[in-house]
């Protein structure tokens, strides 16, 4: 037998609390596909030595989680306009030519918002985002490129906001932290991307008072999956939508790519990477 068996994996420190195997492992099962994907814990200093041996060892790819992202992209032969605009990639694929990185954070997190609030467009207002990271960066690429009008920025450190502002161009707008509240006034779109309201960190404190019940919410945090956040959003009327389903659809190009089928997702996909 010369047929091997492909492999792919999640790349991160720490990983055991990844939810992407169960996922994977749910669309390998269904399509009936001979194919493994596997956590794989690796330490900051390590990871170019991981990624020259993996494909060696019969992986086809793999995505690349905290803290890795930036250096993934580094690595890397080749990558996608998204993944050099996001500055960081999740995706990558190992081919003849070496590795070649992109970043689908961004389609997920768009594809999340059209499946479970329907009717929403980047175009329809202002969207104000928390928080700077490299969470941020995916959904300002992915709002700029979808027609976003305006997006507000606000972090806790004020210098990260204002250096995607430079990058980032005219259309973005740093508010200050502690009036962060205030960015809420007139936005179409508010997109938690900070680890606020996360099970074992604080919480999210930013009064809500200015959102319009016509907002769509949406918080990339998804343990708990209703978080304080979405709960406090829902109470005032606004459509809310949680972070699981960016999850699943960030994941599909990848797979499709790995293993040469583009799976589903639905409410079976959900239920399985939800599972305690």
């Amino acid at each position: 037998m010369t047929d091997r068996i492909p492999l792919a994996g999640v790349v991160g420190c720490p990983i055991a609390h990844s939810r992407s195997p169960a996922l994977h492992g749910h669309w390998l099962s269904r399509y009936g596909i001979a194919g493994h994907y596997v956590p794989l814990h690796v330490e900051e200093g390590d990871l170019a030595e991981v990624l020259r041996t993996l494909p060696r060892a019969g992986f086809v790819g793999c995505n690349v989680t905290i803290p890795h992202k930036v250096a993934a992209l580094e690595l890397s032969r080749t990558a996608t306009d998204r993944a050099r605009r996001i500055g960081a990639a999740n995706t990558l694929v190992f081919g003849p030519d070496g590795v070649r990185a992109d970043n689908t954070d961004g389609e997920g997190f768009l594809e999340n918002l059209r499946r479970n609030a329907p009717g929403w467009r980047a175009t329809d207002g202002p969207a104000a985002i928390f928080g700077a990271g490299g969470a941020a960066r995916a959904v300002i690429v992915s709002l700029l490129d979808d027609g976003a009008p305006e997006i507000r920025l606000a972090n806790r450190t004020r210098d990260r906001s204002e250096a995607l502002a430079r990058e980032f161009g005219a259309r973005i707008a740093v508010h200050d932290w502690d009036r962060a509240g205030a960015m809420l006034d007139g936005a179409a779109t508010a997109i938690n991307t900070t680890s606020l309201g996360m099970t074992g960190k604080a919480p999210f404190d930013v009064p809500l008072d200015r959102l319009s019940p016509d907002a769509v919410v949406n918080d990339l945090v998804y343990t708990p999956l209703e978080t304080g956040f979405l709960a406090s959003a829902r109470d005032l009327g606004c459509r809310t939508v949680d972070g699981v389903g960016m999850l699943l659809h960030q994941a599909v190009p990848g797979f499709a790519r790995w293993f040469g089928t583009r799976p589903a997702v639905d409410r079976h996909l959900r239920a399985a990477v939800l599972a305690p």
